[in-house]
């Protein structure tokens, strides 16, 4: 499987599961339209007109059905959230915690189907960029917290959380340079991959059945950025051939 086809499929099922969340429990459960208003009436109807929205584009990526439409239009409606919903919030976050976090998943995620999109192939890398930076910075700020996140079976977990709050800051500046893209998206997507499999899904597997679904949600994330990464490798290793090409023609 190309890096192209392993990036889309993992958003794709990403967001089919997105969608799947927000019909089992009739509500915003999702990062994708964070803290949705209370106020707003016909909660439950309108979750699940987005759950339907979210499944529909999720399954139309996994099976390439006029993908690249699919993700110009999920990639606008990630934006509008991020816009209306969630940077409102975390503007207000002195602390740079856990809304900023969610906003960062939003742009990231908005990038990444831009990629799908065929579009905003230097916005993109951005994006996710940032995202990678952000939380690089924030395994500095907040230590103790990220420290309890490591398992309890691997040691030095304080070692780790430094260890990967420079890796994160590495790889945020490595994908938004062309000559080092191709190799941090390989390695962040890997990483993130590896983080899916010994962190998110067994914490998912052991969460409390309170009716939140954080964990299952953190599993769907980190499988989209994963994919992200493996996006952003793809297309910096064609903007190299395509350079190669040109350079080949010119001479």
């Amino acid at each position: 499987m190309s890096l192209a086809a392993a990036g889309r499929l993992s958003l794709g099922v990403a967001f089919l599961g997105f969608g799947v969340l927000h019909l089992l429990y009739l509500d915003f459960v999702t990062r994708v339209f964070p803290w949705w208003p209370d106020v707003i009436p016909a909660r439950p109807v309108l979750a699940t007109v987005a759950g339907a929205g979210l499944m529909v584009g999720g399954a139309a990526l996994v099976v390439r059905y006029r993908e690249q439409r699919v993700a110009g239009l999920l990639a606008v409606v990630l934006f509008a959230s991020l816009l209306v919903l969630a940077v409102p919030v975390a503007v207000r976050d002195a602390a740079w915690a856990g809304s900023w976090t969610v906003a960062g998943k939003v742009l990231a995620m908005g990038g990444g189907l831009l990629l799908v999109a065929g579009r905003g192939t230097a916005v993109g890398p951005w994006c996710f960029g940032a995202f990678l930076a952000l939380c690089g910075i924030q395994h500095f700020i907040h230590v103790d917290f990220v420290t309890s996140l490591v398992p309890a079976w691997i040691p030095g977990a304080r070692f780790w959380t430094w260890f990967t709050g420079v890796a994160l800051v590495a790889g945020g500046v490595g994908v938004a340079l062309p000559g080092t893209a191709r190799l941090a998206g390989l390695l962040t997507g890997g990483m993130i991959f590896t983080w899916l499999l010994i962190l998110h899904v067994p914490r998912a597997l052991t969460a409390p059945s309170d009716g939140n679904p954080n964990e299952t949600v953190a599993v769907l994330e980190a499988l989209a950025m994963s994919g992200i990464g493996w996006l952003v490798a793809d297309r910096a290793a064609a903007a190299v051939s395509s350079r190669k090409v040109r350079r080949a023609e010119a001479a």
